[in-house]
């Protein structure tokens, strides 16, 4: 596997997208991840930051309620980009939620 030297910026951008988006379905730790692919844990996270200020969070509203599906207080669902699903009840603390949505936003 390449480690992305020699390519252009937009070569190297989605190479690491692509690394980020497979550790984050891997469930192994940075460490972990990167010695088994090769890459230092500093490149690992000089460009999951890089990747993280370019693009901010996207959620898109996912409404439930589907037959068969058992009732709970109104809320919102958020799908995350990486195919994560963030449920928040209606009764959530705003303060809490805040704190949420900016570890989010990174």
């Amino acid at each position: 596997m390449t480690n992305g030297i020699g390519k252009t910026v937009e070569e190297r951008s989605a190479y690491w997208k692509e690394r980020i988006a497979e550790h984050e379905r891997s469930g192994m730790s940075v460490q972990q991840f990167c010695e088994e692919r090769g890459v230092t844990e500093q490149s690992f996270y000089v460009w999951r930051k890089r990747l993280r200020k370019q693009e901010p969070p996207r959620f898109a509203l996912v409404e439930t309620g589907a037959a068969g599906q058992t009732a709970r207080k109104a809320g919102l669902e958020l799908l995350l980009v990486t195919g994560e699903r963030l449920q928040i009840g209606a009764d959530v603390d705003a303060t809490l939620l805040r704190r949420v949505l900016e570890a989010l936003h990174g």
